[in-house]
């Protein structure tokens, strides 16, 4: 996992709002960002929010930058997306991962356009792939002898 999770709040932004915060309870955009939180305030019908509401990221307390390894991971074609290799991954317990894998492609069945753009823009956001992240630690181990 190569980003943050303030990384991926920005990027979240970004992709969703296009620098412009958006409430997603009355689509206003008269809004206050909050110090010190990852949250806005809307001025018009005076609910707080974050750029997850409304997403797959929706009331999860697992960071993003473990989201987007875990979408990258379900996503992959040449990877089929096991619980415990997720959970493994991005240390997270099996049941955290099953309800992950599970909101990933639910996502995908509603083809979502906010999952399409992360997974367009897997490439350019992230510096390291998680599949080199899937690489044993040990490389001496898996060298072959001379």
């Amino acid at each position: 996992m190569a980003r943050s999770h303030e990384d991926c709040l920005k990027y979240l932004e970004k992709i969703r709002w296009q620098g412009k915060p958006k409430c997603p309870y009355c689509k206003s955009f008269r809004t206050t960002k909050l110090k010190k939180e990852n949250r806005y305030h809307c001025n018009h019908c005076f609910t707080s929010y974050s750029v997850t509401v409304d997403t797959l990221f929706h009331n999860s307390r697992v960071k993003l930058n473990k989201w987007f390894t875990a979408i990258f991971f379900v996503t992959d074609q040449k990877n089929r997306a096991t619980v415990r290799g997720l959970a493994k991954l991005i240390e997270v317990n099996k049941n955290t991962a099953a309800t992950m894998i599970s909101r990933i492609r639910d996502a995908q069945n509603d083809t979502s356009e906010l999952l399409t753009q992360i997974i367009r823009d897997k490439n350019t956001f992230w510096v390291e792939s998680p599949e080199e992240s899937l690489t044993p630690e040990d490389d001496e181990n898996n060298q072959p002898e001379e």
